[in-house]
């Protein structure tokens, strides 16, 4: 069953293990990466000074993710709009989950918030220490929240940092204050290179105008808008919209397989969780402009990021905007 995140501060002694966790992880991370990473690089033409996630000028200050509820009692979502990076993945019954990061636009209210999943820890680690609100987990996992580097921001935790919906159900009902979150997570991370690259479109690809992404329960179509330069999002067959800004349409859909396997962990009717694999390679499809790009993906460690390639080993750029990755299982 999940439970509440446990409130105040953590058990004696988490706090120094934690300290000596992110100690460690920032040596490694110096020592892969060979210190601070450029917003630019090879495959991509954006500005040194550019956001690594968006390829746009604005920046941020620090990173802060969000567990996202995804199942249509919860829709339209709050604040999707202003996110850097939409990541779906798969959760129990197989229905699907977002997390969603922000740094370089923050909204008001984000949600509904949801409980995090152990495949969240290793999918983040490519951005250092960001912040990380959640509804709450299942008892077993938090321990191993709380060695992660994470700064970790439950509702326990951040009581004066939530508010509920009374015209929603719960638990499809909590929202998060994005700007009270960031202002309690002042040491997260700040925006770093985690492998995009951003730049006009490449040769190649096939037009396509449209492409669904299938999990056992749940399915997303992005089709494409010259309009809106980008790809509205239909989920479930309906238009996915966010609350006061309309529908949400990114400038670069990626469909990255993976490996999803079982996890140690399962929900309160028995269904088990699955573990989403980021760490690796694979294959991938890349939406941008109207086409349709074969890329490898590669994730050497879970304290790097995720580069993306075409065939021939050259750097896929995206478009600039918001990137959407849609984890699913590879055959």
């Amino acid at each position: 069953m999940e439970k509440p995140a446990r409130t105040g501060r953590s058990a004696p002694g988490a706090a120094d293990r934690r300290t000596l966790l992110r100690t460690a992880l920032a040596a490694a991370t110096t020592v892969g990466t060979g210190g601070a990473l450029a917003a630019c690089g090879p495959g991509g033409d954006q500005q040194q000074d550019a956001s690594p996630f968006t390829g746009e000028r604005r920046r941020g200050e620090h990173v802060l993710a969000v567990k996202v509820d995804n199942v249509a009692p919860a829709r339209p979502q709050t604040g999707l709009e202003h996110a850097d990076i939409v990541y779906i993945e798969q959760v129990e019954a197989g229905l699907s989950r977002i997390l969603a990061v922000f740094a370089s636009h923050l909204p008001t209210t984000v949600g509904p918030v949801r409980s995090a999943r152990e495949s969240d820890i290793e999918l983040l680690r490519q951005f250092g220490e960001p912040a990380l609100a959640f509804s709450g987990v299942q008892s077993a996992l938090m321990p191993t929240l709380e060695a992660t580097s994470l700064h970790l921001l439950p509702p326990g935790e951040l009581t004066d940092g939530y508010t509920r919906d009374p015209a929603r159900r719960a638990p499809h009902n909590l929202y998060l204050k994005a700007r009270r979150a960031e202002r309690a997570a002042l040491d997260a991370s700040a925006p770093r290179d985690i492998g995009f690259r951003f730049g006009a479109a490449p040769g190649g690809g096939r037009r396509t105008e449209r492409e669904t992404v299938r999990y056992p329960a749940a399915r997303l179509t992005f089709t494409w808008s010259p309009d809106r330069r980008g790809w509205p999002v239909a989920m479930d067959g309906a238009p996915a919209r966010s609350r006061g800004a309309g529908r949400l349409a990114p400038a670069t859909v990626v469909i990255q397989y993976v490996t999803v396997r079982r996890s140690r962990f399962h929900d309160s009717s028995g269904s088990v969780t699955p573990y989403t694999e980021t760490v690796g390679s694979g294959d991938a499809l890349v939406l941008r402009d109207g086409k349709a790009y074969d890329a490898h993906w590669s994730r050497t460690s879970a304290n790097g990021g995720t580069t993306f390639s075409d065939r021939e080993g050259r750097r896929l750029p995206f478009a600039r905007g918001q990137v959407w990755v849609v984890l699913v299982k590879k055959d």
